[in-house]
């Protein structure tokens, strides 16, 4: 058990503990940024497609 809470504090103490959790913070906002940016862009081409379809000659003649 004591050695259980020697690990613990020796990680606590670390440096490695905060850089990890700022990479995985990093990688949340990248993965957020990415995803609205696909969402938006999405988002147009949909209208985009709806536009030119809609104004498309009949094809019946």
């Amino acid at each position: 058990m004591r050695r259980l809470r020697e690990l613990a504090g020796a990680f606590l103490r670390s440096e490695d503990g905060p850089t990890a959790v700022e990479y995985a913070v990093m990688l949340a906002l990248i993965v957020l940024a990415a995803w609205t940016a696909m969402v938006n862009l999405g988002s147009r081409m949909v209208a985009v497609f709806e536009y030119d379809y809609a104004h498309l000659p009949d094809a019946s003649g």
